[in-house]
């Protein structure tokens, strides 16, 4: 959101998991003016008379209608904040259409939106990962104190592209971000398991010794023909190949009547 403030774009924010004063904007006064903070926190539900925003309000024509009350009339960049409180309220597909319908309309440059994976089913999250260009998974890292933030981008020509990005946060909320590139179907090195031996723990030996193996390497296997039985074989001898035939009595034949001997 604060790279797109700075980019000189207008951030609409709908905004149901976060109050207004928690959400931390650069302090230039035109970054302030570029964002339109939509508030669904205080009512999402609607229980008091005028809430500014609900989370029944998640449709594209409403959404339409809070974009078109902005100042700046060019496309602006739709955060969500999350999909989880709404996939609560409205059916995936529901929800999965809005988002294309949105996406189609012209007047949204880009969608961002959070998703809290851990509260829905696979599939779910899976359908709302289909739509997107982009997906940032955060996670804790298996070593160390620090995070680590796996992003998955498709392009329009079907390239898929990974990076990881490992940060920590201090105590003065300053972000310290090491950047590690992967290439599509790289594995992590460190991360990787040591692969158990299948022959380990077991009451015979699976493996030869030098001598077995030279032995195994002279044994000749029955009906395993050898180069010099081969070459035996297939070298021409006088008569090979011949088909002597006789005729018979019952073997005479009309040319012209193939079908003589039929009983028709």
């Amino acid at each position: 959101m604060c790279a797109a403030l700075k980019r000189e774009e207008v951030v609409h924010v709908l905004a149901f998991d976060v109050a207004e004063e928690d959400l931390r904007v650069p302090s230039d006064s035109g970054c302030a003016q570029r964002l339109c903070f939509h508030d669904g926190y205080t009512d999402p539900l609607g229980w008091n008379d005028s809430p500014p925003l609900t989370v029944l309000q998640f449709s594209p024509g409403e959404i339409h209608a809070l974009l078109s009350r902005s100042e700046h009339p060019k496309p602006v960049t739709l955060v969500i904040d999350s999909l989880s409180w709404v996939l609560r309220h409205h059916p995936p597909a529901v929800v999965c259409q809005c988002l294309q319908e949105l996406r189609r309309g012209g007047a949204v440059r880009s969608i961002v939106a959070l998703l809290h994976s851990d509260l829905h089913q696979q599939g779910i999250v899976g359908s709302l990962c289909h739509l997107a260009t982009a997906i940032v998974t955060v996670a804790p890292a298996l070593r160390g104190h620090h995070t680590v933030a796996k992003t998955t981008r498709r392009t329009r020509s079907g390239r898929v592209t990974q990076e990881e990005e490992c940060f920590i946060i201090k105590e003065d909320l300053t972000v310290t971000v090491q950047k590690q590139t992967h290439h599509p179907g790289q594995r992590d090195t460190e991360q990787e398991e040591p692969q158990a031996d299948p022959a380990a723990h077991l009451t015979f030996n699976l493996r030869l010794s030098e001598a077995e193996k030279e032995a195994k390497d002279k044994l000749s296997l029955p009906f395993v023909f050898s180069q010099e039985k081969k070459s035996a074989l297939l070298q021409p001898r006088p008569g090979a190949g011949q088909i002597i035939y006789e005729p018979d009595a019952n073997d005479d034949f009309d040319q012209e009547d193939p079908d003589d001997d039929l009983d028709v």
